[in-house]
Protein backbone atom coordinates (compact mmCIF):
# COMPACT_ATOMS: atom_id res chain seq x y z
CA UNK A 1 0.00 0.00 0.00
CA UNK A 2 1.19 3.31 -0.74
CA UNK A 3 1.34 6.24 1.58
CA UNK A 4 -2.04 9.19 1.26
CA UNK A 5 -0.49 12.51 -0.19
CA UNK A 6 -1.78 15.77 1.69
CA UNK A 7 -5.32 15.65 1.48
CA UNK A 8 -6.58 19.24 1.35
CA UNK A 9 -9.54 21.15 -0.60
CA UNK A 10 -8.48 23.59 -2.99
CA UNK A 11 -10.71 26.33 -4.37
CA UNK A 12 -9.93 29.33 -5.87
CA UNK A 13 -12.20 32.17 -5.69
CA UNK A 14 -11.22 33.87 -8.79
CA UNK A 15 -11.41 30.67 -11.08
CA UNK A 16 -14.69 31.03 -13.48
CA UNK A 17 -13.99 27.48 -13.92
CA UNK A 18 -17.05 25.44 -13.29
CA UNK A 19 -15.27 22.43 -11.89
CA UNK A 20 -12.82 22.69 -9.54
CA UNK A 21 -10.34 19.45 -8.47
CA UNK A 22 -9.89 19.43 -4.46
CA UNK A 23 -8.65 16.48 -4.63
CA UNK A 24 -6.69 14.22 -7.53
CA UNK A 25 -7.93 10.81 -9.01
CA UNK A 26 -5.41 7.72 -8.15
CA UNK A 27 -6.30 8.63 -4.19
CA UNK A 28 -3.02 6.63 -2.56
CA UNK A 29 -3.87 4.40 0.44
CA UNK A 30 -3.41 4.05 4.08
CA UNK A 31 -0.52 1.77 4.99
CA UNK A 32 -2.21 -0.93 6.89
CA UNK A 33 -1.08 -4.42 7.24
CA UNK A 34 -2.76 -5.26 10.72
CA UNK A 35 -6.52 -5.47 8.73
CA UNK A 36 -7.01 -9.06 7.94
CA UNK A 37 -10.76 -8.40 6.95
CA UNK A 38 -11.60 -7.38 3.67
CA UNK A 39 -12.93 -3.87 4.11
CA UNK A 40 -12.58 -4.12 7.49
CA UNK A 41 -11.37 -0.43 7.60
CA UNK A 42 -13.66 2.45 8.15
CA UNK A 43 -12.76 5.61 6.38
CA UNK A 44 -12.86 9.34 7.66
CA UNK A 45 -12.76 12.21 4.46
CA UNK A 46 -11.47 15.12 5.64
CA UNK A 47 -13.91 17.88 3.27
CA UNK A 48 -13.13 20.90 4.86
CA UNK A 49 -11.88 23.68 2.78
CA UNK A 50 -8.23 24.12 4.04
CA UNK A 51 -5.41 26.72 2.31
CA UNK A 52 -2.35 24.29 1.32
CA UNK A 53 -0.01 26.04 4.16
CA UNK A 54 -2.58 24.15 6.90
CA UNK A 55 -3.48 20.86 5.01
CA UNK A 56 -2.64 17.84 6.48
CA UNK A 57 -1.49 14.27 5.31
CA UNK A 58 -3.96 11.65 6.20
CA UNK A 59 -4.56 8.15 5.03
CA UNK A 60 -7.77 6.39 3.29
CA UNK A 61 -8.33 2.46 2.65
CA UNK A 62 -7.51 1.52 -0.70
CA UNK A 63 -11.45 0.89 -1.72
CA UNK A 64 -11.61 4.80 -1.64
CA UNK A 65 -9.83 5.44 -5.07
CA UNK A 66 -10.80 8.96 -5.15
CA UNK A 67 -12.44 12.50 -3.40
CA UNK A 68 -12.96 15.61 -5.50
CA UNK A 69 -15.08 18.88 -4.92
CA UNK A 70 -16.65 20.64 -8.07
CA UNK A 71 -19.48 23.43 -8.58
CA UNK A 72 -22.16 22.64 -10.57
CA UNK A 73 -22.53 26.45 -11.91
CA UNK A 74 -26.03 26.75 -10.29
CA UNK A 75 -24.76 27.26 -7.05
CA UNK A 76 -24.41 24.43 -5.52
CA UNK A 77 -20.96 22.43 -4.43
CA UNK A 78 -20.49 18.54 -4.83
CA UNK A 79 -18.06 16.79 -3.10
CA UNK A 80 -17.41 13.19 -5.21
CA UNK A 81 -16.11 10.10 -3.69
CA UNK A 82 -15.38 7.16 -5.89
CA UNK A 83 -15.12 4.03 -4.52
CA UNK A 84 -15.00 0.30 -4.86
CA UNK A 85 -16.41 -2.53 -3.13
CA UNK A 86 -13.53 -4.44 -1.51
CA UNK A 87 -15.60 -7.84 -2.12
CA UNK A 88 -18.21 -9.29 -3.18
CA UNK A 89 -19.91 -9.85 0.63
CA UNK A 90 -20.12 -6.00 0.96
CA UNK A 91 -22.91 -4.80 -0.11
CA UNK A 92 -24.39 -1.61 1.98
CA UNK A 93 -22.25 1.11 2.90
CA UNK A 94 -22.81 3.12 6.32
CA UNK A 95 -22.44 7.21 5.37
CA UNK A 96 -22.15 9.28 7.77
CA UNK A 97 -22.11 13.22 7.31
CA UNK A 98 -20.62 15.73 9.13
CA UNK A 99 -22.12 19.28 8.84
CA UNK A 100 -23.44 22.43 9.73
CA UNK A 101 -27.01 22.27 9.77
CA UNK A 102 -27.92 25.37 8.12
CA UNK A 103 -31.86 25.51 7.15
CA UNK A 104 -31.01 26.95 3.18
CA UNK A 105 -27.49 24.55 3.07
CA UNK A 106 -29.18 21.23 3.87
CA UNK A 107 -26.79 18.45 1.75
CA UNK A 108 -28.08 15.71 0.30
CA UNK A 109 -26.32 12.40 -0.58
CA UNK A 110 -26.26 11.06 -4.16
CA UNK A 111 -25.11 7.48 -5.30
CA UNK A 112 -24.35 6.62 -8.91
CA UNK A 113 -23.38 4.11 -11.18
CA UNK A 114 -21.01 3.04 -13.92
CA UNK A 115 -22.94 4.20 -16.77
CA UNK A 116 -23.84 8.11 -14.92
CA UNK A 117 -27.49 7.01 -13.92
CA UNK A 118 -28.73 8.26 -10.30
CA UNK A 119 -29.62 5.44 -8.41
CA UNK A 120 -30.24 7.01 -4.66
CA UNK A 121 -30.97 10.18 -3.46
CA UNK A 122 -31.03 10.57 0.33
CA UNK A 123 -33.15 13.69 0.22
CA UNK A 124 -32.08 17.04 2.11
CA UNK A 125 -30.45 15.91 5.66
CA UNK A 126 -30.88 17.64 9.06
CA UNK A 127 -33.31 19.66 9.97
CA UNK A 128 -32.26 23.12 9.61
CA UNK A 129 -31.62 23.64 13.64
CA UNK A 130 -28.48 26.11 12.59
CA UNK A 131 -26.24 23.86 14.89
CA UNK A 132 -22.84 21.83 13.94
CA UNK A 133 -25.01 17.95 13.72
CA UNK A 134 -23.94 14.79 11.41
CA UNK A 135 -26.46 12.35 9.69
CA UNK A 136 -26.24 8.98 8.44
CA UNK A 137 -27.66 7.21 5.84
CA UNK A 138 -26.82 3.51 4.28
CA UNK A 139 -26.68 2.91 0.68
CA UNK A 140 -27.07 0.00 -1.37
CA UNK A 141 -23.80 -0.16 -3.27
CA UNK A 142 -24.79 -3.08 -5.87
CA UNK A 143 -23.50 -1.26 -9.15
CA UNK A 144 -22.74 2.28 -7.47
CA UNK A 145 -19.60 3.48 -8.18
CA UNK A 146 -19.62 6.94 -7.06
CA UNK A 147 -21.34 8.92 -3.67
CA UNK A 148 -21.95 12.50 -3.92
CA UNK A 149 -22.49 14.92 -1.32
CA UNK A 150 -24.63 17.79 -2.43
CA UNK A 151 -25.18 21.29 -0.68
CA UNK A 152 -26.44 24.50 -1.80
CA UNK A 153 -23.36 27.79 -1.81
CA UNK A 154 -19.99 27.12 -1.41
CA UNK A 155 -19.76 23.88 0.88
CA UNK A 156 -17.78 25.17 3.65
CA UNK A 157 -20.95 23.96 5.49
CA UNK A 158 -19.56 20.31 5.43
CA UNK A 159 -17.11 19.01 7.32
CA UNK A 160 -16.21 15.54 6.51
CA UNK A 161 -17.49 12.18 6.31
CA UNK A 162 -17.17 8.51 8.16
CA UNK A 163 -17.76 5.62 5.56
CA UNK A 164 -17.72 2.05 6.40
CA UNK A 165 -19.02 -1.24 5.24
CA UNK A 166 -21.67 -3.01 7.16
CA UNK A 167 -22.65 -6.76 7.15
CA UNK A 168 -25.50 -8.32 8.08
CA UNK A 169 -26.67 -11.13 10.67
CA UNK A 170 -30.25 -12.61 12.32
CA UNK A 171 -31.81 -10.25 14.57
CA UNK A 172 -33.68 -11.34 17.14
CA UNK A 173 -36.08 -9.38 19.54
CA UNK A 174 -38.87 -9.55 22.22
CA UNK A 175 -42.52 -10.61 20.44
CA UNK A 176 -44.39 -8.35 23.23
CA UNK A 177 -41.96 -5.59 23.35
CA UNK A 178 -42.30 -2.42 21.28
CA UNK A 179 -40.49 -2.88 18.19
CA UNK A 180 -37.74 -0.47 17.36
CA UNK A 181 -35.62 0.43 14.01
CA UNK A 182 -32.11 0.13 15.17
CA UNK A 183 -29.32 1.55 12.46
CA UNK A 184 -26.12 0.38 13.76
CA UNK A 185 -24.43 3.09 14.80
CA UNK A 186 -20.74 2.82 15.05
CA UNK A 187 -19.54 3.92 18.25
CA UNK A 188 -22.91 3.57 19.94
CA UNK A 189 -24.75 1.10 20.87
CA UNK A 190 -28.03 3.39 21.41
CA UNK A 191 -31.01 3.38 18.63
CA UNK A 192 -32.38 6.86 18.05
CA UNK A 193 -35.17 7.90 21.10
CA UNK A 194 -38.28 7.53 20.05
CA UNK A 195 -41.49 8.81 22.08
CA UNK A 196 -44.36 7.25 21.44
CA UNK A 197 -47.83 9.13 20.05
CA UNK A 198 -50.16 8.33 22.79
CA UNK A 199 -49.57 7.48 26.23
CA UNK A 200 -48.70 3.52 27.28
CA UNK A 201 -48.82 1.57 30.26
CA UNK A 202 -46.83 -1.01 30.88
CA UNK A 203 -46.07 -3.26 34.39
CA UNK A 204 -47.29 0.21 36.42
CA UNK A 205 -45.00 2.67 34.56
CA UNK A 206 -46.99 5.71 32.70
CA UNK A 207 -45.12 6.67 29.44
CA UNK A 208 -45.86 9.92 27.77
CA UNK A 209 -44.65 12.34 25.62
CA UNK A 210 -44.21 15.96 26.04
CA UNK A 211 -42.90 17.19 22.66
CA UNK A 212 -41.98 14.49 19.57
CA UNK A 213 -40.48 17.63 17.25
CA UNK A 214 -37.30 19.48 17.88
CA UNK A 215 -37.44 22.32 19.95
CA UNK A 216 -34.78 24.87 20.54
CA UNK A 217 -32.97 26.24 23.78
CA UNK A 218 -30.81 28.67 24.68
CA UNK A 219 -28.99 28.96 28.23
CA UNK A 220 -31.59 30.95 30.00
CA UNK A 221 -35.06 30.84 31.13
CA UNK A 222 -36.05 33.34 28.27
CA UNK A 223 -34.79 30.38 25.39
CA UNK A 224 -35.75 27.50 27.61
CA UNK A 225 -37.44 24.74 26.21
CA UNK A 226 -40.91 24.24 28.20
CA UNK A 227 -43.28 21.49 28.82
CA UNK A 228 -46.27 20.38 30.93
CA UNK A 229 -48.03 17.28 32.00
CA UNK A 230 -51.01 16.57 34.27
CA UNK A 231 -50.39 13.79 37.18
CA UNK A 232 -53.46 12.26 38.79
CA UNK A 233 -51.42 10.72 41.59
CA UNK A 234 -48.43 10.84 42.93
CA UNK A 235 -45.52 8.42 41.61
CA UNK A 236 -43.23 6.17 43.14
CA UNK A 237 -40.09 7.71 40.47
CA UNK A 238 -40.48 9.68 37.35
CA UNK A 239 -37.73 10.06 34.54
CA UNK A 240 -37.60 12.85 32.03
CA UNK A 241 -35.85 11.35 28.55
CA UNK A 242 -35.05 13.23 25.89
CA UNK A 243 -32.06 13.66 22.50
CA UNK A 244 -30.30 16.79 23.01
CA UNK A 245 -28.33 18.49 19.63
CA UNK A 246 -24.61 19.81 19.65
CA UNK A 247 -24.13 19.76 23.66
CA UNK A 248 -20.94 20.41 25.53
CA UNK A 249 -20.23 17.23 26.87
CA UNK A 250 -18.94 18.69 30.03
CA UNK A 251 -22.15 20.95 29.84
CA UNK A 252 -25.10 18.79 29.77
CA UNK A 253 -28.67 20.47 29.65
CA UNK A 254 -30.19 21.79 32.99
CA UNK A 255 -33.38 20.59 34.22
CA UNK A 256 -36.01 22.52 36.38
CA UNK A 257 -39.30 21.27 37.33
CA UNK A 258 -42.51 23.36 38.79
CA UNK A 259 -39.39 26.05 39.25
CA UNK A 260 -37.15 24.30 41.16
CA UNK A 261 -33.39 23.49 39.80
CA UNK A 262 -33.43 19.15 40.04
CA UNK A 263 -29.84 19.42 38.47
CA UNK A 264 -28.53 18.80 35.08
CA UNK A 265 -29.25 15.48 33.12
CA UNK A 266 -26.69 12.78 32.18
CA UNK A 267 -25.33 12.07 29.09
CA UNK A 268 -24.74 9.20 27.34
CA UNK A 269 -21.85 8.93 25.63
CA UNK A 270 -20.50 7.32 22.84
CA UNK A 271 -16.81 5.69 22.11
CA UNK A 272 -13.86 8.89 22.23
CA UNK A 273 -13.19 7.40 19.07
CA UNK A 274 -16.59 9.04 17.28
CA UNK A 275 -15.67 11.64 15.05
CA UNK A 276 -18.27 13.30 16.57
CA UNK A 277 -16.57 14.86 18.94
CA UNK A 278 -14.96 18.74 18.14
CA UNK A 279 -12.64 20.04 20.24
CA UNK A 280 -12.77 23.99 21.20
CA UNK A 281 -10.10 25.84 22.94
CA UNK A 282 -9.58 29.50 23.57
CA UNK A 283 -6.46 31.08 23.68
CA UNK A 284 -4.97 32.13 27.46
CA UNK A 285 -7.11 29.01 28.39
CA UNK A 286 -5.55 25.72 28.92
CA UNK A 287 -7.06 22.28 28.23
CA UNK A 288 -9.77 21.56 25.35
CA UNK A 289 -13.71 21.04 25.94
CA UNK A 290 -15.44 19.14 23.80
CA UNK A 291 -19.11 19.47 21.91
CA UNK A 292 -20.32 16.40 20.31
CA UNK A 293 -21.50 17.20 16.60
CA UNK A 294 -24.94 15.10 16.74
CA UNK A 295 -27.98 14.11 18.74
CA UNK A 296 -27.45 12.67 22.39
CA UNK A 297 -29.56 10.71 24.60
CA UNK A 298 -30.24 12.80 28.13
CA UNK A 299 -31.90 11.50 31.25
CA UNK A 300 -32.77 12.75 34.03
CA UNK A 301 -34.60 11.20 37.61
CA UNK A 302 -36.65 14.13 38.75
CA UNK A 303 -37.14 14.19 42.25
CA UNK A 304 -40.91 13.11 42.91
CA UNK A 305 -40.99 15.89 45.43
CA UNK A 306 -40.73 18.51 43.31
CA UNK A 307 -44.37 17.05 41.17
CA UNK A 308 -47.76 17.40 42.59
CA UNK A 309 -51.06 16.96 41.44
CA UNK A 310 -52.33 18.13 38.81
CA UNK A 311 -50.31 20.63 35.97
CA UNK A 312 -46.67 20.04 36.31
CA UNK A 313 -43.67 22.47 34.28
CA UNK A 314 -40.81 21.26 33.27
CA UNK A 315 -38.14 23.59 31.71
CA UNK A 316 -34.81 22.76 29.95
CA UNK A 317 -31.67 25.15 29.34
CA UNK A 318 -29.00 24.52 27.22
CA UNK A 319 -25.98 23.83 30.18
CA UNK A 320 -23.54 26.75 30.85
CA UNK A 321 -21.23 27.63 28.12
CA UNK A 322 -23.95 26.24 25.38
CA UNK A 323 -25.27 29.35 23.68
CA UNK A 324 -27.66 27.19 21.92
CA UNK A 325 -28.51 23.54 21.47
CA UNK A 326 -31.98 21.66 20.37
CA UNK A 327 -34.26 18.49 22.21
CA UNK A 328 -36.28 15.92 20.72
CA UNK A 329 -38.43 13.05 21.53
CA UNK A 330 -38.98 14.59 24.78
CA UNK A 331 -40.75 12.30 27.14
CA UNK A 332 -41.54 11.58 30.94
CA UNK A 333 -41.63 7.98 32.53
CA UNK A 334 -43.70 7.56 35.62
CA UNK A 335 -43.81 4.62 37.72
CA UNK A 336 -46.66 3.48 40.22
CA UNK A 337 -46.96 0.72 42.50
CA UNK A 338 -48.10 -2.58 40.64
CA UNK A 339 -49.85 -5.95 41.63
CA UNK A 340 -46.55 -7.41 41.49
CA UNK A 341 -44.20 -4.74 41.96
CA UNK A 342 -40.80 -6.15 43.86
CA UNK A 343 -40.13 -4.59 46.66
CA UNK A 344 -38.63 -5.57 50.49
CA UNK A 345 -40.07 -4.22 53.48
CA UNK A 346 -37.50 -3.46 56.00
CA UNK A 347 -38.29 -3.13 59.58
CA UNK A 348 -36.96 -0.50 62.06
CA UNK A 349 -34.41 -1.79 64.29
Amino acid sequence: MLRLAALFLLVSASSSAIAQVAISNGLPQADDNSSTQPGSDSAWIDLRQQPTASSKPQSAPDWVEAVNMTSDGAGKTIFRIRVSAPSADTQVMFFRLFFDDNDKARPEIVAWDESGTQVVRSGALGSGIGLPTSDSVMIPMKGISTVDVEVPGDGKTVRGAYLDWMTSSEVVHPLNAEHRDVIPEPFSSLPPLHAPDQDTENFGTVTATLANETVSMGPDAEHAATFQFGIESQPLMALLTFEVASPQVDSPPEVYVNGEDVGPATLTLPELADPGYRGETESMIKGMHFQYTGWLRAQKLIPVDTLKVGTNDVMVVAGPGTPASAIRGTQVQLKYLWEKSDYLLKTSH
